[in-house]
């Protein structure tokens, strides 16, 4: 028979064990989220810096793909909580949310031209990063602030090849974080 002390001290092992795996599983689906968004915004940075007529479709493409690749990664995986749904339209909200907020401060409020706007939108994606970071973990707060840090670097000290320093900061950033993600 064990005692009150030492029941206790087991049940604080076994709660530990378990907000360990749910930060795996957070870790996992997050890794691959940003794999994708990573793969997506190297290709296209690189169609803005190869061929800079053709950004404005490339950049509606990789969010269009974006998204429906999060809708379809949460389709695919099990939900983190076992009394949640397969499919949660507040996913698709904030997405609705988060491009309409941007669009109204990069082409209403603000009129951005092509290297803000190659700044302003890694960096509005890496402040909601670094903040999921102050509650899912440092991981997230790393990569946030490294991708947001040569962002800046970029835009202030990098010339004509800041799309090129964008897609290897920014879209290479965003998939070495991801698998830097699956191995913590």
């Amino acid at each position: 028979m064990i005692d009150s002390k030492e029941a206790s001290a087991a049940l604080a092992d076994i709660d530990d064990i378990v907000q360990r795996v749910k930060q795996s599983q957070l870790y996992e689906l997050a890794s691959l989220a940003a794999v994708w968004w990573g793969a997506l915004v190297f290709v296209g940075n690189l169609v803005t810096w190869l061929w800079p007529v053709y950004a404005v479709y490339a950049w509606g493409a990789v969010d269009v793909l974006g998204v429906g690749g999060m809708v379809g990664i949460r389709l695919l995986n099990p939900p983190l909580r076992p009394d949640g749904a397969a499919f949660d339209v507040r996913l698709v909200l904030v997405f609705v949310l988060f491009f309409a907020f941007g669009y109204l401060c990069t082409n209403v409020v603000g009129h951005f031209g092509p290297r803000q706007l190659g700044a302003f939108w890694p960096l509005y994606f890496m402040l909601f990063y670094t903040l999921a970071g102050l509650w899912f973990g440092y991981a997230f707060v790393a990569i946030g602030l490294g991708i947001a840090a040569l962002t800046l670097f970029g835009f202030f000290y990098i010339g004509e090849a800041f799309p090129l320093w964008m897609a290897f900061v920014n879209g290479g950033g965003l998939i070495l974080g991801g698998l830097w993600m699956r191995r913590i």
